[in-house]
C-alpha cells in the first residue's frame, strides 16, 4: 500500500518542480496581475503568462517535441506558427484591416517623423554588440526599439529564437508603458511654445488614393527589401481589403474575429516557449535594459525630427507628434494627443499623430527586412 502511495506522490509534478520553474511560474503569476489588474496590454499578456505558466510546470511535457513513439505536447505543435514565421505575418494582415493610412497619405511628411523614430533599433542593435551579444542576437534585441510587438518576434524567430520569448516580454510590457516612458522625455525636449502648436486640419483623402496606396507601397518596399515581403504585404493586402470596400465580411473578420484568434495563438505560443534557463539568465537583463534604451532612443529621435520639421515649417508641425513615429498604434499617438491638450485644451493633435504612428509601423517592418536581410 505505502509502495502504491509513493508511486502516485512521484507520478505527480510536486516533487519534480525545481527553483527555477517556480520562479517562472511566479513571474507569469505577476504578469498576469499586470494585465488584469493594470489593464497592461491584457489581450496579449494574459496567453503569453498563461503559455509560460503551462511550459514550466514539471511533467505536463507540453512542449515536447514528438519522438518515434509519441506525439509532440499540444503546445510544441502550436509553436511551430512562431518557428515557422506564420503568426506575426497573420497579425499585420488583421492590423492593415483596421489600420486608416489616411492621415499619412494626407501629410506624407510625416513619413519622416516615423522614420526618425527606428533609430532607437539600430541604438540598440550596437549597444547589444559592445555588451557582447552576437550580431544575430543584437538584431533581434534592437527590434524592440520599435515598439511593435509581432515584428519583434518575427525577427527573432528568424534570428534568435533561443531569446524570443524574453524579447517578446520585454516588447510588449514596454508598449504598455508607452504613456508612462514617453511623456517625460517629450516635456523635456520640448519648449511650452512648441507644445501648444495647434496644427491646421489635413486635407481630405480621396477612396482612390486609398486603395492605390497599400498596392504602391507593397511593390516599392518588397522590390527594393525583398525580405520585408511578408510584414509588409500582409499588412498592404489587408489595409486593401479594407479600404476596397467590396468585401465588408472579410474586412470586419479580419478586424475582430482572426485579430482575436491569432492574437491568442501567438501570446500562448511565445510564452510557452519562456523556460527557466532561458529567463534567468544574464542575457534577459541585458535585453530589458537595452529594450527601454531602444524605445527612449526611439521617442526621442522622433521628437527631435519633429522639432526640426517645426522650425522649417515655420511652426506648422507640434514636434509632439514625433514621439508617435514608434509604432504603437494607436497608443503613441493618443499620448500625444494628451500631452497636447495639457499644454493648450484646444490643441487636437489625434490625427496628425496617426500619420507618424502608422508610417511607424511601416518604418519598423522596413527596419526588421533590411537586419534579416544582413543577418538572415
Amino acid at each position: 500500500m505505502f509502495e502504491a502511495i509513493n508511486e502516485l506522490i512521484a507520478s505527480t509534478g510536486l516533487l519534480s518542480i525545481t527553483i527555477q520553474e517556480i520562479i517562472v511560474i511566479t513571474l507569469s503569476l505577476v504578469l498576469i496581475y499586470l494585465a488584469v489588474a493594470k489593464n497592461y496590454e491584457p489581450y496579449l499578456l494574459i496567453p503569453i503568462a498563461f503559455g509560460m505558466l503551462l511550459a514550466n510546470l514539471p511533467l505536463a511535457g507540453l512542449m515536447n517535441p514528438p519522438t518515434a513513439t509519441e506525439n509532440g505536447g499540444l503546445l510544441y505543435y502550436m509553436y511551430q506558427g512562431v518557428s515557422l514565421g506564420i503568426f506575426p505575418p497573420l497579425i499585420f494582415l488583421c492590423l492593415g484591416a483596421a489600420t486608416d493610412f489616411g492621415p499619412l497619405i494626407a501629410n506624407p511628411k510625416t513619413l519622416l517623423l516615423g522614420g526618425a523614430a527606428q533609430f532607437g533599433i539600430f541604438a540598440a542593435f550596437f549597444g547589444a554588440l559592445a555588451l557582447g551579444m552576437t550580431p544575430n542576437e543584437s538584431a533581434a534585441v534592437g527590434i524592440i526599439g520599435g515598439a511593435d510587438g509581432p515584428t519583434a518576434i518575427y525577427l527573432s524567430s528568424k534570428l534568435a529564437e533561443h531569446i524570443l520569448p524574453t524579447i517578446a516580454i520585454a516588447a510588449y510590457s514596454y508598449m504598455a508603458l508607452v504613456p508612462i516612458i514617453q511623456p517625460p522625455i517629450m516635456r523635456a525636449l520640448t519648449t511650452k511654445e512648441e507644445r501648444e502648436t495647434v496644427m491646421t486640419q489635413t486635407r481630405p483623402v480621396s477612396k482612390k488614393e486609398k486603395i492605390i496606396f497599400p498596392i504602391v507601397v507593397t511593390l516599392f518596399v518588397s522590390l527594393l527589401i525583398p525580405s520585408a515581403t511578408s510584414l509588409i504585404g500582409m499588412l498592404m493586402l489587408g489595409n486593401l481589403i479594407r479600404e476596397s470596400g467590396v468585401v465588408p465580411l472579410l474586412a470586419n473578420t479580419l478586424e475582430n474575429s482572426m485579430m482575436y484568434i491569432v492574437t491568442i495563438l501567438l501570446g500562448v505560443s511565445v510564452g510557452a516557449s519562456a523556460d527557466a534557463a532561458t529567463l534567468l539568465s544574464l542575457d534577459t537583463i541585458k535585453i530589458v535594459f537595452l529594450g527601454l534604451l531602444a524605445f527612449m532612443v526611439g521617442t526621442t529621435s522622433g521628437v527631435l525630427m519633429g522639432k526640426l520639421m517645426y522650425k522649417l515649417t515655420g511652426g506648422k508641425i507640434n514636434p509632439l507628434i514625433g514621439s508617435a513615429g514608434v509604432s504603437a498604434v494607436p497608443m503613441a499617438a493618443r499620448v500625444s494627443q494628451v500631452e497636447g491638450i495639457k499644454a493648450n485644451p484646444d490643441n487636437y493633435l489625434l490625427m496628425h499623430a496617426m500619420g507618424p504612428n502608422v508610417a511607424g509601423v511601416i518604418g519598423s517592418a522596413i527596419a526588421a527586412g533590411i537586419l534579416l536581410s544582413f543577418f538572415g
